[in-house]
Parts: structure tokens; sequence; C-alpha cells
């Protein structure tokens, strides 16, 4: 569904360009709005939440599904914890759709999708990786790497069940806003994935603004 916000970047507390292959992380408290940013059109920000009382309980794509009845994620879903706790609501979206299904690339599918040779090609776990060993502070590890939400990411489900990864369907200035309802730590990677042809093979920047409870 798409619904537009009324904040005005003026007014936020907080902005932070994110290149592509680079991370995000930062602490959202109850009431704080997020702005997810696509600044030049089909990136995907493949996104971790966590409890920041306690990051054992995490976004949980299983329990958001089964809750909302819907595959994809849009203005209205409430991202849900593993707990089954309302962790983040989405207030705003200009994009219309986003995955939750698809999961985010690794060495190992890197290998699997494309060629032995992009082993070795930067993927976004690696940049989770890189973001909790320079942070240590937020109390996280390699064990707490889950489900994650892919914004912007189009991956159609197919008639017989299959998952396709297809042309995006974002563009230059959309957006998702979500309202943490709890203390929320917020992981991105911003895709640097140079072999799928939905980013037309051209990682691009996307930025990050946040606005008081």
């Amino acid at each position: 569904m798409i619904k537009h916000s009324e904040r005005l970047a003026a007014t936020a507390l907080r902005r932070e360009q994110i290149d592509a292959g680079d991370y995000y992380i930062a602490k959202l408290g109850a009431g704080e709005v997020l702005r997810i940013l696509d600044l030049e059109g089909n990136q995907a920000a493949d996104t971790l939440f966590f409890c920041a009382d306690d990051p054992a309980e995490r976004y949980s794509a299983t329990d958001t599904i089964r809750e909302q009845g819907n595959v994809y994620l849009s203005a209205g879903s409430v991202l849900r914890s593993t707990l089954n706790r309302p962790m983040l609501e989405m207030v705003a979206d200009t994009c219309g759709r986003h995955d939750t299904l698809g999961g985010a690339c690794a060495t190992e599918s890197n290998t699997v999708r494309y060629d032995l040779e992009k082993r070795c090609m930067h993927a976004c776990r690696d940049s989770w990786m890189l973001a909790i060993t320079e942070h240590p502070e937020y109390g996280l590890s390699k064990r707490d790497i889950g489900h994650n939400i892919n914004f912007f990411m189009n991956v159609p489900v197919t008639a017989n069940g299959e998952l396709s990864f297809a042309d995006g369907i974002s563009g230059a200035g959309k957006y998702v806003e979500l309202k943490a309802l709890v203390d929320t730590i917020v992981l991105i990677s911003n895709c640097p994935q140079l072999n799928n042809p939905c980013n037309a093979y051209n990682p691009t920047p996307v930025e990050c603004l946040i606005w008081a409870a």
C-alpha cells in the first residue's frame, strides 16, 4: 500500500548516507521513526532488527508473515519478534512492496547462484559481520544473524511456490518509514551485489533519517 509521509528531512534528528557495500547500525528508541530512502532507485537495503534490551529477541519473518497473512511488507505492516511481540510498524511507504523471503547474499550464495569465481565478492553477510565486530557495544554476535528484510527488493512468488528475483519496482526518491514500538537496534547492509540484474548491476547509496518520538 502506498502511503506518503508528512515528515520533513529538515526536521530529522539524524541522517546518514550509506554507500553500496557499507553498513549502518543504530539504536531506535521506542516511538522514534526511521526512514530508509532509496536515493537512485532499485537498491536493496538488507535489514535486521533486534530488541535492544535483549538482542536474542529479534525480527521474525515467520511470525510477521503469519500474523499479517501476507508475504510482502508495506505501509500498515507490523514487524513482529521471535516472541511474537510487535517491534516496528511501517507507517509510510512509497515503494509499495518489500521482500521478507529472499534472504541476504553471502559468499556461499554467490557461488551457488552465479559462479565459483564469485565466491569472494563482497556480500551482505560480510557487512553485518563487520558491523557487529566494529561495534561490540550493541552486544551482537554471529549467532544473532537471522531473518532479514530486503527493503526495495522485488522477489515475486511464482504460481508453483518458487521465488524469483525480478526487476526492481522502486525508484529514485522512494522510501519506507518504520516507527519503533520498542527500543530497537537496526542493522542495515546496503547490498553490494553486482551479479543480480534487479539493480541493473549497479549498487547505489541509500540514506537513513531518524525523527524523534
